[in-house]
């Protein structure tokens, strides 16, 4: 045994070790240079420490060549449809409407209020005070009206305190009608807030406080987008979408928790982000929004670990496109995007502002008692493509 393993040793030593070999990839016929030297271009090369294998050469040279031509050593620009869904248009400018031009939004209709499903107790928000901002119009109504059919009471934040006051009394009588000889109406309320300013998110904290005694949920809906080529974008409108989307959602949630940690109270908070905050919408340019959607979507992480053991959850709700009032709008100025939009969406629809009542629902509830740090996209698959 001893000698047959020394004689397969000396055998193994004396083979000459085959040096590493380079091959050129199969791409056509050799250029100039590759014919002068007779060696293949370091362009497109194997890299081969054994046998070279050898492989069946093309049957078609030219058709091998076309579909070369999809590839990064292409001609850029060889068919017409490259990067064609992929791109921004700096042609699609949308300005946010001044307050006076914003459409008004209505309740869901339908029956929101008691029902005999089955359901989980633990999704109910019986004896907890919401506050939403943004809560006046759109995403933020909706969502307002989904913590008020679920047992809260409501404090509605917004720019235009009129306007969320009518909603607020809008609410009540919805829930009324939809329950009737109900003992315990929701009372929800209006206040006014700019929530880019320190100043005046502490003095609507303070208020709601005083009309409700306490805060347990927030969710910050306060938000807007513009599209714009970055390069012409007015300074000053970014940095009011900076403090709106960005300033305003950290504002009133360090306040919150503030006020959480004072009582010594559990407490659940939803950020209301956007898939932009994660991808690059196309074809509108709008890297301004996207970059601060994706900040709001990291300060929700941060803070739920910053959080956490006070038992203050953090999460956040990424939509998709949402038909709401403003967007009917937008789409009625620019009519093409609607299908451009549909076309990358799995699911081929946009979503409607309902479609976020029970995701805003479950965070701030006892069903989602263990889920912090969450980004819960609801998008109809469009960032998963």
């Amino acid at each position: 045994m001893k000698s047959t393993l020394l004689r397969q040793v000396a055998r193994a030593s004396a083979t000459p070790v085959r040096a590493p070999t380079f091959t050129a990839a199969t791409r056509g016929p050799l250029n100039q240079t590759e014919k002068a030297t007779n060696t293949p271009s370091s362009r497109a090369r194997n890299f081969s420490n054994g046998a070279i294998l050898k492989e069946k050469a093309p049957k078609d040279d030219a058709d091998h060549n076309k579909h070369d031509e999809y590839s990064t050593s292409g001609k850029r620009g060889a068919f017409k449809h490259e990067g064609q869904h992929s791109r921004t248009d700096n042609r699609i400018k949308v300005e946010y409407p001044e307050e006076d031009n914003l459409p008004a939004s209505k309740p869901v209709q339908g029956r929101g209020g008691y029902h005999f499903k089955r359901t989980l107790a633990s999704f109910s928000l019986e004896g907890r005070v919401g506050v939403v901002t943004g809560g006046a119009r759109g995403l933020g109504l909706v969502m307002s009206q989904a913590l008020v059919v679920s047992g809260a009471d409501v404090a509605i934040v917004d720019l235009n305190k009129e306007e969320a006051a009518r909603q607020a009394e809008g609410l009540m009588k919805h829930f009324r009608e939809e329950n009737p000889g109900a003992e315990n109406i929701p009372k929800v309320t209006a206040h006014y807030a700019d929530v880019s300013s320190p100043e005046s998110v502490n003095a609507a904290i303070a208020e709601i406080v005083a009309d409700h005694g306490k805060i347990d949920n927030l969710v910050t809906s306060a938000g807007f987008t513009e599209n714009f080529d970055a390069i012409q974008y007015p300074f000053d409108r970014m940095q009011k979408l900076w403090g709106v989307n960005v300033n305003g959602t950290y504002l009133f949630a360090i306040g919150v928790a503030k006020h959480l940690m004072e009582r010594k109270a559990p407490g659940s908070v939803v950020f209301i982000g956007s898939m932009s905050g994660s991808i690059v919408n196309v074809p509108q340019p709008q890297a301004p929004y996207n970059a601060a959607k994706a900040a709001v979507r990291h300060l929700a992480s941060s803070l739920a670990v910053e959080w956490a053991h006070a038992g203050i959850r953090v999460n956040c709700i990424s939509p998709g496109y949402m038909l709401t009032a403003l967007t009917k709008k937008i789409l009625d100025d620019n009519p093409e995007l609607a299908n451009k939009w549909t076309s990358l969406i799995p699911q081929g629809k946009m979503g409607r502002p309902e479609d976020l009542m029970g995701a805003v629902t479950f965070l701030c509830s006892d069903a989602s008692g263990y889920v912090t740090g969450a980004d819960l996209r609801v998008d109809g698959g469009y960032t998963v493509t």
